[in-house]
This record gives C-alpha cells, sequence and structure tokens, in this order.
C-alpha cells in the first residue's frame, strides 16, 4: 500500500488542447525533449521533414501534418512520472478529444499569441470547465510578432470564463524576445542571441533593480519588463495553489516551443503544482485512486497502431489500485474474466510492456475486438465508469463497397474503425444499407485512406440526406410501434443495436416530436 501511496504522488497525467495549429504537437515534443524521453525534436510539417514528431505516427498525420489520433507518452521527470495525451486540434477529431479529457487530471490549453483564442479552444476548454479540470495557460509563439500581452490575457479571461495568474513574463516579442522572466522561481532566462535555438543559462534575478539586468537585456527592456511586472502584481491575482485545483485559477506561461523557450518553465512549475491522480465518479460509486483494487476504463481504441500486424489497442486510464500483468480481472459488460499477458506503456510509437501500472497510467492492452469505449476492467467489483458517450453526428454519407472482391476485409474495417469511435456506424431499418455519420468532414478521407491502406478494401461515399442522429427512449410501446411503421426510412440501428432516429431537417424534427411526445430524443448515446 505505501508503494501505491508514493506512485500516486509521482503520478502527473494531462491532455494538451488547443486549436489546430497552435504548437500543440511541437510543445509535447520539447516536453518529452526536457523530459529525457526523445533525443532531438521533430516538427510537424506537411512538407515531409526528414523527422517527423515523435506523436504524430499514422501516415495519413505525416502526410498532412496534423494530429488526428491521440497519442499517449510518458517519461520521467525531477522524480514524477508524467503522462501526455496530446490530442487534435482539428475540430473534426473533437470527438476524440472530449474523449481523452475524460481519462486527464489537469490539461495545458496553447493559445497561439498572434490568433489569440479560436473556436476550438472555446468548445474544449468548456469540457475543461465543465468537469472543474485544473487548467495551465501556454501562450506560444512568442518568436513571431504577436499581440500586446495584456490584451490577450483580457481575450482569453472573457472569451474562456477563465481567472488568470501570470507565472511567467516575455521580455519583448517577434525580433525583439529576448526571453522569459519566470515569476515562479524568479529567474530570468536569456537567449543566446548568436543561435536563438539555444537557451543561455537562466541567471537568477530576485532583484529586478540589480545593474546587471540592464547589461543582459538593455535599459529599455529592463525599464519595460519592471513596468510590466508591476503592473501584473497589481492587476492578476497571486497563485493560489488550492484555487487552482479546484479549477477556480489558471497560471499562465509564455514562450516559444519552437525554440525551446519558457518550455522548461512550464515543466517545472507543472511538475510542482499539478494534481496527482484524482477520483473518480463510477454509476455505482466515486472511486478513489488509493483503493486497493485495481479498476480501470477505456477511453480510446486504436486500430492498427501497427500495420504490419493488424493488431488493436484498448487504452485504459487506471483510475485506482495497481494493475498487474498476467492478472485475472473482470470485464463488466461482458461478465468474463480476463489476463493480459503483455499489456503496454508508450511513447508515441515506441511501446514497451509493463509488469504493473498505478493510478493515471495508461496501459494499452492488445484487443481482439473485446472492448469497446467506456468499458470497465475491475478486480472483481461490477462498476461502470460514467461521461463517455457518443455525441449526434453532423454529417452522413452512405458508404459503398467499390471492389466487390474485398467486401470481407471492407466489413471487417469499418466495424474496426468505428470501434475507435472515429466516427458511427448506422444500419438502416428499411433495407440495411449502411450510414456513416461524423462529427466532421475530414474524417471520411481518414477513413478511405485508412481502409485502403490498412485493410486493402476501397469504398465509396454518396450523400445521405441528414440533419442529426437522435438515439430514441420508447416507454410508450404503441408508440413506439408507430414510429417503426411510420418513420421506418428514416430509422437505423447503431454499431450496439440501440434504435436511432435520423432526422430530415431540424422542423421535420420538431413535427416528429409534437406526434410522438411520449417519445424521447437524446443527442448522445449516454442517457
Amino acid at each position: 500500500m505505501s508503494n501505491l501511496h508514493t506512485e500516486l504522488q509521482r503520478r502527473r497525467t494531462f491532455g494538451i488542447v488547443s486549436h489546430p495549429d497552435a504548437g500543440k504537437t511541437t510543445l509535447t515534443e520539447k516536453l518529452l525533449l526536457f523530459g529525457g524521453a526523445i533525443n532531438e525534436a521533430g516538427a510537424v510539417k506537411s512538407n515531409k521533414i526528414k523527422k517527423g514528431a515523435t506523436s504524430d505516427f499514422m501516415e495519413i498525420e505525416r502526410q498532412r501534418g496534423i494530429s488526428v489520433a491521440t497519442s499517449v507518452m510518458a517519461f520521467e521527470y525531477q522524480g514524477k512520472h508524467i503522462n501526455i495525451l496530446d490530442t487534435p486540434g482539428h475540430q473534426d477529431f473533437a470527438e476524440d478529444t472530449y474523449r481523452t479529457l475524460t481519462a486527464v487530471d489537469s490539461a495545458i490549453v496553447v493559445v497561439d499569441v498572434a490568433k489569440g483564442v479560436e473556436a476550438q479552444t472555446e468548445k474544449l476548454v468548456n469540457v475543461c470547465r465543465m468537469r472543474a479540470t485544473p487548467i495551465i495557460v501556454f501562450i506560444n509563439k512568442l518568436d513571431r510578432e504577436g499581440r500586446d500581452a495584456f490584451d490577450l490575457l483580457d481575450e482569453i479571461e472573457s472569451k474562456l470564463g477563465l481567472r488568470l495568474c501570470p507565472l511567467s513574463w516575455p521580455i519583448g516579442m517577434g525580433a525583439q524576445f529576448q526571453g522569459v522572466y519566470d515569476v515562479w522561481s524568479k529567474s530570468l532566462l536569456i537567449y543566446d542571441q548568436v543561435n536563438k535555438q539555444k537557451v543561455a543559462e537562466g541567471v537568477a534575478f530576485s532583484d529586478l533593480d540589480n545593474p546587471e539586468l540592464v547589461e543582459r537585456i538593455g535599459a529599455k527592456a529592463a525599464e519595460t519588463l519592471r513596468e510590466e511586472l508591476e503592473l501584473v502584481a497589481g492587476v492578476y491575482p497571486e497563485f493560489d495553489q488550492d484555487a487552482y485545483l479546484r479549477g477556480e485559477l489558471q497560471p499562465v506561461f509564455f514562450g516559444s516551443a519552437l525554440n525551446n523557450f519558457g518550455v522548461r518553465e512550464l515543466l517545472n512549475c507543472f511538475a510542482e503544482i499539478a494534481p496527482h491522480p484524482q477520483p473518480k465518479a463510477a454509476e455505482e460509486r466515486v472511486v478513489h485512486p488509493e483503493e486497493a483494487k485495481f479498476s480501470g476504463f477505456v477511453f480510446k481504441i486504436h486500430a492498427n497502431i501497427d500495420p504490419n500486424h493488424r493488431s488493436r489497442i484498448a487504452f485504459v486510464k487506471v483510475v485506482s489500485g495497481t494493475f498487474e500483468r498476467n492478472t485475472n480481472y473482470l470485464h463488466v459488460r461482458e461478465g468474463k474474466n480476463l489476463k493480459f499477458s503483455s499489456p503496454m506503456t508508450f511513447l508515441a510509437s515506441k511501446r514497451e510492456v509493463v509488469e504493473e501500472a498505478y493510478p493515471g497510467d495508461i496501459v494499452g492492452l492488445p484487443d481482439t475486438g473485446l472492448f469497446r469505449i467506456g468499458d470497465s476492467l475491475t478486480g472483481g467489483e461490477s462498476l461502470h465508469f460514467s461521461g463517455i458517450p457518443s455525441f449526434s453526428p453532423e454529417h452522413f454519407r452512405f458508404i459503398n463497397n467499390a471492389d466487390p472482391m474485398k467486401s470481407k476485409q471492407l466489413a471487417k474495417g469499418v466495424d474496426q474503425l468505428m470501434d475507435e469511435g472515429v466516427a458511427q456506424l448506422f444500419t438502416l431499418v428499411a433495407n440495411g444499407r449502411k450510414v456513416i455519420g461524423t462529427v466532421g468532414a475530414l474524417q471520411y478521407e481518414v477513413i478511405q485512406y485508412r481502409l485502403e491502406h490498412e485493410y486493402g478494401a476501397k469504398c465509396s461515399y454518396e450523400p445521405f440526406p441528414a440533419y442529426k442522429a437522435l438515439w430514441v427512449e420508447g416507454k410508450d410501446a404503441g408508440q413506439l410501434a408507430e414510429l417503426e411503421r411510420m418513420k421506418a426510412r428514416q430509422l437505423a440501428h447503431d454499431k450496439f443495436g440501440r434504435l436511432v432516429f435520423l432526422a430530415d431537417s431540424q422542423f421535420g424534427l420538431h413535427m416528429t416530436q409534437e406526434k410522438f411526445y411520449r417519445i424521447v430524443f437524446h443527442e448522445k448515446s449516454e442517457f
């Protein structure tokens, strides 16, 4: 037990979220670099740069320069065991990100200094606030010309509804950017002017009136820094760790992830203040991490992490107790006991077999199709962790087989990709045709690409006129039977056999709801 307690205190599990292109994957790379987990950081670029980013390991991500799947990486830093979940920023993959946020204890939100708060950032921060997840804000790309720091902080506060507390402050910006003053440890790191990629060792300035400061950064910059820090102290609240942990106060760091700048300050502070694994609510009760018995849940499934071996991996977040290799655990939904001979931990696509894992850790379990998103694994108790629903898709297309010789491969590929939660599959009641529903249109390309390259199957699409998919809860058998008779052409079953109504328009949905007033139409699958 004491070992479990020690390991618990060392764990930090967080997600990095932002709008596409704010530099999230680059920040992940640099955190891994400082953590000693990789030797050389690679940038995510579309132009086939020699070294791709460690966290973008799917072929399509390398080609398009965006992250489409959440990557899981772990490393050791200053005696802490840190688990990073790098999420896709692109809104077409938002569902993967929402699910990932159920598996983290805190989040780092990346904001581009030039673009400020963007739509996708607002959505994701709302999800964090809904769950009172502690947030740290990292304002990135200070090596480029951007907006005034105070204006940007105002915008973040008003648009995201956050209460900010700057723990580092930039000295200049763009061409004038000289470094970051670390308010947290009262030290200053200056760029090495010869090569802006390198950080000169930090000189500790606990006293900003120290004459050496002027020598280092020049009289004008020193004066501006003093004035701005005085203003910061007057305007923003002092850092209060309890308020941060309750999700009521958000520390802010400035930097340039591409140039390794401000990243170490962020990591040092994060390792010190971020929460260790937190309790999680199941339908039955709240589960605490320090409980002796193991429990965990599947928040993501990834097919073909290694295309050569047709492998599927279920990502399990450990909630309580110690997970041990070759030990029997109860798969709650199936009611079966399973044991795992090769559970894995990750550094992006590199994997290692792990003997044991503790709360906060993410374990990859080889999966032959037994798991679906939201499944619970326990040491015997029947627990159902909630909060991982499917959302109503916004785009719908028929999927057709473009190669009759490969219909088996297509069926298998579609089946496995839908288990991953990439998109949702609906089978029409009237004629058995398959319709794929997604949150964003880019998903269709990803599905088509992966079916061809990973399963050897070709597909084509045609439009299906639908406005929304709603899960049907019919407590009145008479009305349900009438709905099934009158609206047969708009009814389908989802992958798990649940009845879904595919409304053709907002007006049509409204009319149906009025007519069948005893039936409830839900926008998400968990109700």
